[in-house]
């Protein structure tokens, strides 16, 4: 199946509600988590490391819930193969679903299959190309602010979208 996301693409900013099956985005410490927004506040997302160390589900939340206060933006598709109702659906048949992988199952894999059809984390690809962006998000996820000499202050980087 063919690639849906512009890698250009700008992830836009929310002033209110996303649109019916926007693959949402919010930050986190040393990482973004994605989620599929499938109406009426609720967003259908894989848990995996969003609350800590503890793994978890697919599950619905509320949108304020998978915000956690910080702003969503949305990540738009360039030519999407799917209807709004068939990436409501495909997030929804995998509720309840536990196989977290951080580094090939994660909430961005699933937001890319749901939208896509193709199982895709930017994330982990820049992390992969560039390992000392995997090893600073390690650092801030963990609340560590441990600097080796070649790398940026954790209170100043931010990883790319």
């Amino acid at each position: 199946m063919g690639h849906c996301n512009d890698a250009d693409a700008p992830i836009v900013s929310l002033d209110d509600t996303p649109p019916l099956a926007a693959h949402v985005v919010t930050s986190r410490s040393g990482y973004t988590h994605h989620g599929i927004y499938v109406g009426d506040g609720k967003v259908v997302h894989y848990a995996g490391l969003s609350r800590g160390w503890r793994p978890g589900p697919v599950e619905e939340i509320s949108l304020t819930e998978f915000s956690r206060g910080r702003p969503v933006r949305v990540r738009p598709p360039s030519q999407p193969p799917f209807d709004r109702s068939d990436v409501v659906a495909r997030a929804r048949s995998r509720l309840g679903e536990d196989r977290y992988r951080i580094l090939s199952n994660n909430c961005e894999h699933f937001c890319e299959w749901c939208v896509c059809g193709e199982s895709r984390s930017r994330q982990v690809e820049l992390w992969r190309r560039q390992p000392r962006y995997a090893l600073l998000a390690a650092l801030q996820f963990i609340g560590g602010c441990v600097r080796p000499r070649s790398l940026p202050a954790c209170s100043s980087w931010r990883a790319p979208a």
